[in-house]
Order: structure tokens, then C-alpha cells, then sequence
């Protein structure tokens, strides 16, 4: 295996930069899901039947609360990925944690949002609003659910096995994917929640 030295630990070798592109080819296949799943909600949005509607069921606190700790969490993959490019594995092991910790709250505050809005009579039964509401949170919710077992997979590797071309690949690959969740969460933000609350 013929290792680059004048590129970045994560693109070093030619193996590395082909995931790093097929996983870019991935990303645009998850644009299409959620492009789509934005489309239905788009087109359901104002069917609420007798149920609630966006401005009914919406709390803009917690809302809030999730937006930041996940705009924090990409701040932190990002200090994790300086780190590593710098070779600062224990730094970089830091701010995966951190990263993932706060998509664990992000995470909590989510479900506990499901929890209230069930008890409040908003099930995804309840209307096609509600059922586009619930599939798009839920695949997004759903997609950080696996970001962390994810992380939590490459931070055991890299205790494992340290910071190598391997290593340090995944982990550059995984920041993509979290970066890529924020921006998604950042259209949910502002389309559902605060275009639901006016």
C-alpha cells in the first residue's frame, strides 16, 4: 500500500481517498431521502384533520435546546478531526466523546418531544400531517441513533488499534455523516418548526 505523505492522515492512501469519495456518492443518495421526505411533508402539512396542528403541538425551548447542543456537536467532530490531523489521538478520542454525548441529549430531547406529543393526543395516526412529522424526525432521529453506535465503534477501534491511515479514515468518513445530520437538523429547524410556529 503506497502511503502519501503530503496529504492528510485520512486521504493518504489511494484506498482512503475512494471511500472518501463513495461515501461523498452516499451523501447525495441521503439528500434524495430526506430531499423526499421534506416533499412529503411539504405536501401534508396543512392536513391535520382533527388533530393538532405545527403551532398547537410546537415548543420552541426545546426546539432550540436540541438545535444548539447539535450545532455544538459539530463544532466538536470538527476540533476531533484538527486533532487528529494534528496526531492528537487522546485530544481527538475527547472530542468524539463530547460530540457523541451531545448527540446522545440531542437524542434524549427528541424522544422525550415523541413522548409529549403521544400523550397529547398527536400520534402518527392522527393525521397525514402528523404521520410526514413523525417519519421525517424519525429518520433523522434515526440516522443520529446510528451516528452513535457508529462513533462509539471507531473510538473503540482507535483505542484498539491507534491512529493510523485505517483509523483515522473512518473517523474523518463519520464527521462527514455528522456534519451532514446537522444540516439536515438546520432544514428541520427552520421549515418545520419555525415555519409550523407562525
Amino acid at each position: 500500500m503506497k502511503i502519501d505523505a503530503t496529504q492528510p492522515l485520512e486521504y493518504g492512501t489511494e484506498e482512503n481517498r475512494n471511500k472518501i469519495f463513495g461515501f461523498w456518492l452516499f451523501l447525495g443518495a441521503e439528500i434524495a431521502l430526506f430531499a423526499t421526505l421534506f416533499t412529503v411533508y411539504f405536501v401534508l402539512v396543512d392536513r391535520y384533520a382533527s388533530g393538532p396542528n405545527g403551532a398547537e403541538i410546537f415548543e420552541i425551548g426545546p426546539v432550540l435546546a436540541e438545535t444548539f447542543i447539535l450545532l455544538t456537536s459539530s463544532f466538536t467532530i470538527g476540533l476531533a478531526v484538527h486533532a487528529m490531523r494534528l496526531g492528537l489521538k487522546k485530544q481527538m478520542m475527547m472530542f468524539m466523546i463530547i460530540t457523541l454525548a451531545l448527540g446522545a441529549v440531542f437524542l434524549g430531547i427528541e424522544i422525550f418531544e415523541f413522548f409529549t406529543y403521544v400523550h397529547e393526543g398527536a400520534t402518527i395516526t392522527t393525521s397525514a400531517f402528523l404521520s410526514s412529522l413523525f417519519t421525517l424526525l424519525g429518520t433523522h432521529g434515526a440516522h443520529v441513533t446510528f451516528g452513535l453506535l457508529w462513533g462509539i465503534a471507531i473510538l473503540v477501534q482507535l483505542r484498539k488499534h491507534g491512529l493510523d491511515h485505517s483509523t483515522a479514515n473512518k473517523s474523518f468518513i463519520f464527521s462527514l455523516y455528522w456534519h451532514f445530520l446537522d444540516v439536515v437538523w438546520i432544514f428541520i429547524f427552520s421549515f418545520v418548526y419555525l415555519k409550523g410556529l407562525m
